[in-house]
């Protein structure tokens, strides 16, 4: 059915409405920030954020139901923040901390929108079917290079496989443990090989990322016992209510590290990016860059390519050269 078109009007009406909200919760965050004058102000880390709404984690480990000021600009899950106490359970964000590293997805209007902030690792989940691509997988890792996290490829629904499989496809993928990139192989159904990814998770800030299909989900709820999801649990606490189950959300590993379920990475893309920013992606790339004969070779056709010899002479996968150069054509 086609769906029909709003007219200026309606979307000046949408706009009002939508502005009048926005007025209306920095209302009352200034009004809960006045009733706090001279409390104190507190270390914390968003765990949840629905609109101007968050959860915060204080240091003792407690979650805080606290409102954000307007004028402090964006604040994502993972955020270290600075907050104040109103309540007992209840507090105003005053201050955002800067961030080490964010993961961002592309809005209307040409602007970039957090996901999840200050992560130090992007976990790229697979699986046989929907059958795995090179090209999205080289995706993942260049956003995870152009943020500097560390980027690990996880193999879910291994049991799937027969050992011939399997032996496929890690010969496939083999040249990206080549470059420094580990490949761990999981079942969120029989929980074999968890022990290894949640060896690679610890001391780490995590996030899942991976085409719908491949089992994040499983994945996640393997990794996290159900009594430590915060489904019902921040609901109660926070009157939050069901958004808290479709808004990214940090959880503490009982082994050690952190994990971020986002359902933003469900629509992740590789946004606007510059051909410096692109060549530096591909990690393999960076000690040829300077030794081409051009100075701005795009490393597509010219002659004297110091990343086409090197495919030639097998120092870099020629998949991978493929990857480069369909984005790079993309962002011209």
């Amino acid at each position: 059915m086609t769906q029909r078109r709003l007219t200026d009007r309606q979307k000046a009406r949408i706009a009002k409405i939508q502005d009048q909200r926005r007025q209306r919760a920095t209302r009352r965050a200034e009004q809960s920030l006045s009733q706090a004058q001279g409390a104190g102000q507190y270390i914390g880390r968003v765990i949840v954020r629905h609109g101007r709404n968050l959860v915060v984690r204080a240091e003792d480990g407690h979650a805080i139901h606290a409102m954000f000021r307007a004028n402090l600009g964006e604040a994502a899950c993972g955020d270290h923040v600075i907050w104040q106490a109103v309540d007992d359970d209840k507090g105003v964000v005053v201050a955002v901390q800067p961030r080490s590293s964010a993961l961002t997805r592309p809005v209307p209007g040409g602007q970039e929108k957090a996901i999840a902030a200050n992560i130090t690792q992007l976990v790229v989940v697979l699986a046989p079917n929907p059958e795995p691509t090179g090209y999205l997988l080289d995706q993942y890792l260049v956003a995870a290079e152009r943020i500097g996290v560390h980027g690990l490829i996880c193999l879910n629904k291994a049991d799937l496989l027969e050992p011939a499989q399997r032996q496929n496809f890690l010969e496939r993928f083999a040249h990206y443990e080549k470059i420094g990139y580990p490949l761990v192989q999981v079942s969120a159904k029989t929980e074999h090989g968890l022990d290894p990814l949640l060896e690679r998770l610890r001391d780490e800030t995590n996030i899942l990322v991976g085409q719908s299909g491949v089992g994040k989900s499983s994945l996640i709820n393997a990794l996290l016992p159900r009594e430590q999801v915060l489904e019902g649990k921040l609901s109660d606490a926070t009157g939050l209510g069901r958004h808290t189950t479709s808004a990214a959300t940090l959880y503490r590993l009982d082994s050690g590290g952190e994990l971020i379920d986002s359902p933003g990475v469900r629509s992740f893309r590789l946004g606007d990016i510059s051909r410096t920013e692109l060549e530096r992606g591909f990690r393999e790339f960076v000690p040829y860059l300077h030794r081409c004969r051009f100075h701005n070779c795009a490393h597509l056709a010219e002659p004297g390519c110091a990343i086409r010899n090197a495919v030639e002479e097998g120092a870099i996968a020629p998949e991978r050269l493929e990857s480069y150069q369909h984005m790079a054509r993309k962002q011209v």
